[in-house]
């Protein structure tokens, strides 16, 4: 690899940003698809509980939003200030997403859930900050995601209030 103050590539960046996006967004697929039909099926929802469908859409755009915007910090110089914690921040809230799919749907757990939805919540909001100090476009590219998985927060304690 090349000094520490320098770029990375095109290649790399694209595998470091795009390969643990679509790692999460597989390792969720696998929790979650299987319990749809069957326990997510017969939970009682709230009123403001979208369509199965719109689900798979939202996140495809989402997950393409947060692998671009880990692609922007990615390519800046190794040497920028707060870049490597950035990134940090980027990979915890990334392991949190698909954590949170084994935790609600693998496990049937509307608590355990809640137990992985908060910190993610506020790992995603780290991450934000985070990237704004480095790079704010790549900050906006996740406003969207920490508004869809605030929103995923009141929905899962609403599931958990009305099946407790």
């Amino acid at each position: 690899m090349a000094a520490s103050g320098s770029r990375m590539s095109v290649p790399v960046r694209l595998a470091l940003a795009v390969l643990p996006v679509l790692a999460a967004s597989v390792l969720g697929n696998i929790a979650t698809m299987p319990n749809i039909p069957g326990w997510y099926a017969g939970l009682v929802k709230p009123s403001f509980n979208p369509p199965n469908w719109v689900f798979g859409p939202v996140w495809t755009v989402l997950y393409i939003m947060m692998a671009y915007a880990a692609f922007r910090v990615l390519g800046l110089p190794r040497s920028t200030e707060g870049r490597a914690p950035a990134l940090l921040a980027f990979y915890v809230q990334l392991a949190l997403n698909a954590a949170w799919s084994f935790a609600f749907f693998g496990a049937n757990s509307t608590v355990g859930g809640m137990v992985v939805i908060l910190p993610l919540l506020a790992m995603i909001l780290v991450t934000i900050w985070r990237f704004r100090l480095v790079d704010p476009p790549a900050a906006w590219l996740l406003v969207p995601y920490a508004a869809w998985v605030s929103f995923a927060t009141v929905l899962n304690i609403a599931i958990w209030r009305l099946n407790g």
